[in-house]
């Protein structure tokens, strides 16, 4: 799964690496982004402009928002047959953009956990590919999201069992595309990211509460 994700890098670095999209031209850097928090995103809306939007799905359908809590993840393989997520395959895709997330293991066994950072080796922003929809409130439209999972490559293996998807920069255009697609165009994106692109070190327990929002969060562990 994927539970925590950064976004540290300022919006020139962001605009350099997302070329063809328009950003806000102020943001904070995130060192601990969480479920229910605003993230950063670009929706296939034809407009190539990144917006924020609440992470955690809740479907334009749902009586109940709270449902947007048990959807901050998709799997991939199911994404076609899944209610609250099958019309937003077809219809409704973004990225989410980060430059790196956390994920837990606990080494031999042991009941603590040990958070570690994964990032890419260049430590260049990327983008998770996400759905997306808007949930109409008695206050008023909200936009949420959630981050698609696979199963992990060789690295990913060693920390846990399934990992976010990595989209390819050339893949950007095919995901954003505003006409409907039908599952058999979009599921060879479903897939691990290269391992040998990316690295992991742990860091320090302080990342496993979200209120702890610093760089100190992603420091190698003593």
């Amino acid at each position: 799964m994927c539970g925590r994700f950064t976004l540290t890098v300022d919006p020139a670095e962001i605009q350099d690496a997302f070329g063809d999209f328009t950003f806000p031209t102020q943001f904070a850097s995130r060192y601990n982004i969480a479920p229910t928090q605003p993230v950063l995103a670009i929706p296939n809306d034809a407009k190539n402009k990144a917006d924020f939007f609440i992470w955690g799905l809740i479907p334009s359908w749902a009586k109940d928002p709270s449902i947007g809590n048990k959807h901050i993840n998709a799997r991939g393989e199911t994404l076609a047959e899944k209610p609250s997520f099958r019309g937003g395959f077809k219809y409704k895709r973004c990225l989410i953009l980060a430059d790196g997330f956390y994920e837990w293991k606990s080494p031999g066994g042991a009941k603590t956990k040990i958070p570690f950072f994964i990032h890419m080796k260049d430590r260049k922003p990327f983008a998770f590919a996400g759905l997306w929809d808007e949930w109409q409130s008695p206050d008023g439209s909200l936009r949420t999201c959630t981050i698609i999972t696979t199963e992990p490559n060789e690295l990913m293996s060693s920390l846990h069992n399934r990992m976010p998807v990595i989209l390819d920069p050339k893949d950007y255009d095919l995901w954003l595309d505003p006409a409907p697609q039908t599952p058999d165009k979009l599921t060879h994106l479903i897939k691990p990211f290269h391992a040998d692109a990316m690295s992991a070190y742990p860091v320090s327990t302080l990342v496993n509460k979200p209120i702890n929002d610093r760089p100190e969060c992603i420091v190698p562990a003593s």
